[in-house]
């Protein structure tokens, strides 16, 4: 099998046959006993090609599911992974007003604004990154999934929202931010430093730098009481958590993701 090197070869085959066939898993079903048209199987072998050169399955099937939400993909914007599931749950486990204003810093494909906003109607949420091409593809899908309760603008970091004036305004502040540090960037595998943004993923000497940035800011946009949720990675919790405690946050919460590694952070600014 030409995928055997792949976690779960079946299920990539099956996927890009669809893709190429431009077929539902019900289609596939339907005409699994007929031949295949030559055509079918050039369009076929030429997406495992793509998959074989290390181009994320993500992107050659153009989407993504997030928290049973269908999410478009493309080359040059940050690809969501399952383990940012953990940060949504913890932030909407929390409790925060949930008719109030949140800002997602670094929004990539939207999928932690829409989900929130789905989740949260009548929440207002602010998603912001510094990609045009990232906001847009968010605000695709955003209106695929029929949401009006997000403000798409593009800007770095807290700029957008201090233009806006929102200071001590946001009842939540949610970000996936970059935290892979720049020595573990060539170490990554091919299928993210040759498709994905680097920008989105490399932060700094340490990793740190985006999230201490964060730790620091936030409270000049949060409410009394604000919330701010974070993703981390491997090997930061202990960091993160000294640093929260120097700058005087308080009601510090983290979880693990499937894989048992400390995965989000939450903390109260008091």
């Amino acid at each position: 099998m030409e995928l055997k090197s792949y976690p779960r070869p079946d299920l990539e085959a099956r996927l890009l046959l669809e893709k190429a066939a431009s077929w539902e898993t019900k289609d596939l079903v339907i005409n699994f006993d007929l031949p295949c048209r030559a055509d079918l199987i050039r369009r076929y072998k030429r997406l495992l090609q793509q998959r074989k050169r290390g181009c994320p399955l993500a992107l050659i099937l153009g989407k993504k599911e997030f928290w049973s939400l269908p999410f478009k993909v493309k080359k040059g914007v940050f690809i969501p992974r399952p383990e940012t599931e953990v940060l949504v749950e913890l932030a909407l486990k929390l409790p925060w007003n949930e008719r109030g204003l949140v800002a997602d810093i670094g929004t990539g494909c939207g999928v932690i604004a829409c989900t929130i906003a789905n989740e949260r109607p009548e929440a207002k949420i602010i998603a912001t990154d510094i990609s045009r091409r990232a906001i847009s593809l968010a605000r695709e899908n955003a209106e695929k999934l029929g949401l009006k309760n997000i403000k798409f603008i593009a800007g770095s970091f807290f700029q957008p929202l201090q233009k806006m004036g929102l200071e001590h305004q946001l009842d939540l502040i949610i970000s996936n931010p970059p935290y892979v540090s720049e020595d573990q960037w060539p170490s990554l595998s091919r299928e993210i430093r040759e498709y994905e943004p680097k920008r989105a993923l490399v932060a700094g000497s340490s990793g740190l730098e985006f999230i201490f940035k964060l730790i620091e800011e936030a409270p000049v946009f949060l409410r009394p009481e604000g919330l701010l949720v974070f993703e981390f990675g491997l090997g930061q919790l202990n960091p993160i958590l000294s640093f929260l405690e120097k700058e005087g946050w308080k009601e510090v919460f983290w979880e693990r993701d499937l894989a048992g590694i400390p995965r989000a952070v939450a903390a109260r600014f008091q």
